[in-house]
């Protein structure tokens, strides 16, 4: 009974639900919250500065040439995800209400992770140079697809996505990424043997963001607009999505005839979203008190994402060393 709790409830899930309670019980308000806007977009830019000091180019260069692999994985974080959300627009908006529900199709619109995606590849024994490159290039095209996809999806009422929103988003989060990449030739070795103490950066940051955003959602109204039942329905929500992602995803790599270890990685790499690029473009995207409601569903969906997905990787680990057979 511990194990399964400690496998739903880790530490950074626990670290965010104090960080909604601490914002929600004592918000950000006039020059603390100038303060925490102004840390948090220093975060966020050294945790795309080491994402580009991590990824090394040769990984790229190995996962590069399998254009199959990363062709549907684009497909469906890009097309499929959009699609399910459109299409669940008619049961969904009805029963958590128009904010959540542009919070899913924000979600559908998101790139796929790179840690998460790649450790758990890594974990179920699947082609892990093919999920270092699929997530990153998906991670990048992100940058790009995800404020046009929001534009088509929700609509200028619903977010402000224009020339100044894309130029703020490539200056925040691609540039720092791309100072990475030139840095990494001084600086890898020294990111690869702290690589345990800057996952902290990660998690900070990500904590920061969810503490300015939700701090500014409360003093904007959030929970009195979100009740419990709401909150409830929009996790049955998230869950039916994850399972027909998975689904799909796995089906579809069944289909085109890929070998075990590829369909491990288009399942890990094609059916997750990034709350580490989603929060913080959440925040350039969408203004006011919007961005609490925006981000909701994508800190459920990620939780959930987190569980399921962890104990499929076991599930995968502990499988017979059959896969030319099964291939």
């Amino acid at each position: 009974m511990m194990r399964i709790l400690r496998t739903l409830f880790d530490n950074f899930t626990l670290a965010l639900l104090a960080v909604m309670l601490a914002a929600t019980v004592l918000p950000c308000e006039g020059y603390g919250a100038v303060f925490f806007e102004t840390l948090t977009s220093l975060a966020i830019g050294l945790l795309f500065f080491l994402h580009g000091a991590r990824l090394s180019p040769q990984n790229v260069r190995s996962g590069a040439s399998h254009w199959r692999l990363h062709a549907l994985v684009f497909f469906c974080t890009f097309v499929m995800f959009p699609l399910i959300g459109l299409a669940l627009k008619p049961i969904v908006s009805p029963l958590v209400g128009r904010e959540l529900y542009v919070g899913l199709l924000y979600l559908c619109a998101l790139p796929a992770t790179v840690q998460s995606a790649i450790a758990f590849t890594s974990l179920a024994r699947g082609n892990v140079p093919a999920a270092i490159c699929s997530a990153a290039a998906s991670s990048l095209l992100g940058i790009f697809l995800t404020p046009l996809l929001v534009y088509l999806l929700v609509g200028v009422e619903g977010a402000a996505v224009g020339l100044q929103a894309v130029l703020k988003i490539v200056l925040q989060l691609l540039a720092p990424f791309v100072l990475g990449q030139m840095a990494r030739r001084w600086i890898a070795g020294w990111v690869e043997r702290r690589r345990g103490w800057l996952r902290f950066v990660d998690q900070g940051s990500i904590l920061l963001v969810v503490y300015t955003a939700f701090s500014e959602a409360t003093v904007f109204g959030l929970w009195h607009s979100v009740p419990l039942q709401k909150l409830a329905l929009l996790g049955v929500v998230c869950c039916a999505l994850l399972a027909l992602v998975l689904w799909l995803t796995q089906a579809l790599a069944k289909r085109f005839g890929f070998s075990i270890e590829d369909r491990i990685t288009i399942l890990f790499a094609g059916s997750k979203k990034s709350m580490a690029t989603g929060v913080p473009m959440a925040q350039i995207l969408f203004s006011g008190g919007a961005v609490g409601a925006v981000i909701l569903p994508l800190m459920l969906f990620h939780q959930i994402q987190l569980m399921v997905c962890a104990l499929l990787a076991q599930r995968y680990a502990r499988r017979v060393d059959a896969a030319p057979v099964e291939a």
